[in-house]
């Protein structure tokens, strides 16, 4: 096997199987994957734009047509699609990759698809991991997009430099719902399938619900977008570059400590497997007197 200096070197210039390799070595722990990770020379230049919003907004048909415009720009973009885990077979669906598979041929592009695994959120410590591998690599920029459930949205600003929440007219109720989190999160709005009914009303609201937050350095954008044709995407794109070279992100302090919990998190937790607590209890609820907080005190002890 290549040392991890080798490894390191050839990542750095630009070679995609050991990307892939590096990726596969980190995500499923296999031997030497700490020691990539505390050699990696991470490049904190390159943007990192997480795409977020309710299932069935578009974010991969927007990411498709945004990698479309980049790559004719011939640039090169890394992306990750957080894939729902089943709860029940711990395999991940990989949707995502089948609505990007024009891009799979291209050279100036790589996909990556990642399982949640168990993440409640939806953003694993593997999923940052894995983002300072392909920071190593010399893309230009870098995608995730999330799956799009529960806090996922709320957790991609700890990973992110540049937050997109995408959203559709129907979103109308949920805005209503989400605004004490997932709306506080967005450097930049896009309102897609916006040839729908109520679309227009539907970006005046969202404007408004901008211009009542206090004033920063950064006026959050709220773009009209039709992702299927192409339109509103240059937008897009001159939006997150305006963000990334603003230098507007202040909530870098939050988004070090929100990658640094997660990733004590998880090594702490790291001799916890879901899969053996399922089947111990499978035999512990059979006892009459089964109680859960019992059940995990004893294994405190441990």
């Amino acid at each position: 096997m290549a040392t991890t200096k080798t490894l390191i070197q050839q990542l750095k210039q630009g070679d995609k199987k050991t990307l892939a390799r590096c990726i596969s070595i980190v995500e499923n722990e296999l031997e030497h994957y700490e020691e990539i990770l505390t050699s990696l020379p991470i490049n904190s230049t390159i943007p990192v734009i997480g795409i977020t919003g309710p299932p069935g907004a578009g974010k991969s048909t927007l990411i498709s047509a945004v990698i479309k415009n980049l790559s004719a720009e011939n640039k090169s973009i890394g992306v990750i699609a957080i894939d729902p885990t089943s709860p029940f077979n711990y395999g991940s669906l990989l949707g995502d990759r089948l609505r990007m598979a024009e891009h799979f041929t291209n050279e100036n592009v790589f996909i990556r698809s990642l399982a949640t695994r168990g993440s409640l959120g939806g953003l694993s410590a593997k999923t940052i991991e894995i983002v300072d591998v392909m920071r190593t690599f010399p893309f230009d920029y870098i995608f995730v997009e999330t799956v799009g459930v529960g806090q996922s949205e709320v957790e991609v600003v700890g990973l992110a430099d540049t937050t997109i929440l995408v959203l559709v007219p129907e979103s109308g109720d949920d805005v209503q719902a989400m605004k004490s989190g997932v709306m506080e999160i967005a450097d930049i709005f896009v309102v897609n399938k916006a040839d729908r009914d109520g679309a227009n009303t539907f970006i005046k609201n969202i404007v408004q619900l901008v211009h009542s937050k206090e004033a920063s350095d950064w006026n959050i954008p709220v773009i009209k977008a039709i992702a299927t044709k192409g339109e509103g995407v240059d937008e897009v794109i001159e939006a997150i570059n305006k963000h990334h070279t603003t230098g507007a992100n202040s909530k870098r302090p939050y988004l070090l400590a929100e990658k640094a919990f997660r990733l004590i998190q998880n090594n702490r937790m790291k001799d916890v497997s879901k899969q053996t607590l399922q089947k111990e209890i499978e035999k512990e609820i059979k006892k009459k007197d089964f109680n859960l907080y019992r059940f995990v005190g004893e294994r405190k002890e441990k």
